[in-house]
């Protein structure tokens, strides 16, 4: 099946190595080793990425930027195939792309550690501060509304007009925890019709497994990059804060287990100061809070939405999978609300230190 795809890189499928990779959750993934080199074979999931060539178009143009800029920035850009492509496209029209293996680089899936929730809140915050200048007009947009609250808000509403009366019953109290919330929609329309905070190059996928740590933990860069386009920085910190604060993620089903780390806050908040303040304008300083309330809550609205809907979405396991799932991520927007005042204090206490450096 690859033999195609691995010539067009002037590779041999007789004499490459080929593992599949298991981690991912939406790109098929392989790692070759071929005449002593290891690369990262991907094959780009259409259902979610419509147009892949944008994905391609954004990344060499980035690449570009940061090789002219900062050259000793670590960019995992694709490879050139043989005649010069940076994507290739097989006879039934998926797409694949080569992309070097970095020597001595891991991913790890679960944040264990303040040095390792500082590391990936450093690279995430690095890699918006040194595009930070790049001229965000000359990005494709690879996931239209992907983090429009306003849509998201709207879907679901759709969901819980067309939904069946049992799941309506069951979802009773996360139906309601959304409708309690909705103020959060209502601050990010006024982000947006105001122009409170600019556009940036955002990541928008923060998840620590897509960050590469080296053999000391040390973060060295960001990968999976086809989630970047034009964004908040919401997008990014708030995600960090949603996936990064609970040792509990968003499967556990003992929601005793969910709990807010005010040290791992205050290290997200370290780390993507320390590459961002000199960036970030008060008013963007001012939404850091409302950033986790921002995340937290849209994706717990996107799991109920498609609980209503029937589960047409993401994929379940068990009965009610999408609504445990809501119940999770409302149970941590509630103890992120709860944990407010003390988190406000440790971005305050930033935001002084910003002022007496002189940043």
């Amino acid at each position: 099946m690859l033999n195609e795809i691995l010539e067009s890189y002037g590779l041999s499928v007789n004499t490459s190595l080929i593992e599949k990779v298991e981690t991912g959750l939406i790109n098929r993934t392989w790692k070759i080793t071929a005449d002593n080199k290891v690369y990262i074979l991907q094959q780009i999931n259409l259902q979610v990425f419509k147009h892949p060539p944008d994905i391609s178009e954004n990344m060499l143009k980035l690449n570009k930027y940061l090789t002219e800029h900062y050259p000793d920035y670590l960019f995992v850009s694709p490879l050139a195939t043989t005649s010069g492509e940076y994507l290739v496209q097989n006879k039934v029209g998926d797409y694949y792309r080569l992309l070097p293996f970095i020597k001595d680089s891991h991913t790890i899936n679960t944040v264990s550690t303040r040095q390792e929730a500082y590391g990936a809140a450093r690279q995430f915050g690095q890699f918006s501060s040194l595009l930070s200048r790049f001229n965000i007009q000359e990005l494709n947009y690879t996931l239209p509304d992907f983090h429009n609250l306003i849509l998201r808000f709207n879907q679901f509403e759709q969901a819980y007009n067309q939904s069946t009366p049992e799941r309506l019953t069951e979802a009773e109290p996360a139906i309601s925890d959304t409708f309690r919330h909705k103020y959060l929609v209502e601050t990010y329309a006024s982000i947006i019709k105001d122009n409170t905070i600019p556009l940036r190059v955002i990541h928008h996928d923060t998840k620590i497994s897509n960050v590469l740590f080296d053999k000391n933990s040390k973060g060295l860069c960001v990968i999976d990059l086809d989630t970047v386009m034009p964004g908040y920085f919401i997008s990014d910190i708030g995600d960090m804060m949603r996936t990064y604060l609970s040792p509990a993620n968003e499967e556990e089903q003992d929601f005793t287990k969910i709990t807010i780390r005010e040290d791992y806050f205050e290290a997200i908040i370290a780390g993507y100061f320390s590459e961002m303040a000199k960036e970030l304008t008060d008013s963007e300083i001012k939404l850091c809070l409302y950033a986790g309330n921002y995340m937290i809550y849209m994706q717990a609205i996107r799991f109920l939405t498609d609980y209503l809907n029937g589960d047409i979405y993401y994929p379940v396991a068990y009965e009610n999978h999408n609504l445990i799932r809501a119940q999770n991520q409302f149970t941590l927007l509630h103890k992120y609300l709860e944990a407010e005042k003390k988190l406000n204090k440790i971005i305050n206490s930033f935001i002084k230190k910003q002022a007496t450096s002189g940043i």
